[in-house]
């Protein structure tokens, strides 16, 4: 058994939660850092955000307890209404979001506002950190057939580097590492396998530092018949520091030791922890990305 799929089979000491705080970056100031972690669906709402009777969802609990053993705050709002309100006490703000958040849902959580949605995205721009999980690509969706690349992009998909296209039966598939230096990954190999609800996704800028590559060799699935594509990555919107990664759909990626440090590299990055090098490289390690089967 290789080294890594022994991590992901066992949960090796060396990334359980204890070894956390040894791998998480602190900020430079002693100011306590907070997340804000917006889980609002305006259709279907997946199991990792649902709430049921009346407690927080396991991809909540999960980022308030990597908080707790890191030493940042994690707020966990359904509320569309926060983006009107004071973003600048938050160091990032996270999405696990799906659909169209302008429009009102049937769990009565309210919808963002439409000039909420700008302040979010002139936050971002000016230095906000973002982070997106899984379906946080599925929302504001671009004009035109899923299907396709559309030429008018919607500022929110643009800002965040993809979009979703759709996805075929979970399967245990590759994660081929090719930002081996970025914070979360450093240590982990050239790839991983996970079993996972993996989305085909589209429209990628061309500014994306590449960190996973989401290999389609041997897939089951219509969707995933296309040369490999990104599946988690950096870019900067303005000052703003951005990262999205697919990872997010099954409880049991949310509890992966290996996942898990994953997700704090990416926090430490868009907080402003620690610094990377991000040179566009998806030309290189995805050439034929944008190549869908009709």
């Amino acid at each position: 058994m290789k080294r890594r799929d022994m991590m992901l089979s066992t949960g090796s000491a060396l990334l359980g939660l204890s070894a956390f705080p040894l791998n998480w970056v602190h900020a430079a100031g002693k100011k306590k850092q907070k997340v804000l972690y917006f889980t609002r669906s305006a259709g279907y709402e997946h199991a990792a955000v649902k709430r049921k009777n009346g407690q927080l969802s396991r991809s909540e609990k999960t980022l308030i307890e990597l908080g707790k053993r890191a030493g940042f705050d994690v707020v966990c709002t359904k509320d569309g209404r926060v983006f009107d309100g004071d973003l600048d006490q938050y160091d990032t703000i996270a999405f696990y979001t799906c659909g169209d958040l302008l429009k009102p849902n049937k769990r009565n959580a309210p919808p963002m506002t439409l000039a909420g949605k700008q302040k979010l995205l002139e936050a971002v721009s000016a230095g906000k950190g973002f982070v997106g999980f899984h379906a946080a690509n599925d929302s504001f969706h671009s004009k035109g057939p899923r299907g396709e690349n559309q030429a008018e992009v919607d500022p929110y998909i643009a800002m965040l580097g993809g979009e979703f296209v759709s996805h075929g039966p979970q399967q245990e598939a590759t994660m081929r590492i090719t930002g081996p230096n970025f914070p979360g990954v450093k240590g982990l190999g050239d790839s991983f396998k996970l079993n996972e609800e993996w989305y085909a996704l589209k429209n990628f800028a061309k500014d994306l530092h590449v960190i996973l590559v989401q290999e389609t060799a041997g897939m089951k699935g219509a969707c995933y018949q296309r040369p490999p594509f990104p599946a988690t990555w950096a870019r900067m919107q303005g000052k703003g520091r951005v990262w999205y990664t697919s990872l997010g759909h099954r409880d049991d990626v949310w509890t992966n030791p290996l996942c898990q440090q994953i997700i704090l590299g990416g926090f430490a990055w868009t907080m402003g922890n620690v610094d990377a090098d991000i040179p566009p490289n998806i030309d290189r390690v995805t050439p034929k990305a944008g190549q869908m089967k009709n």
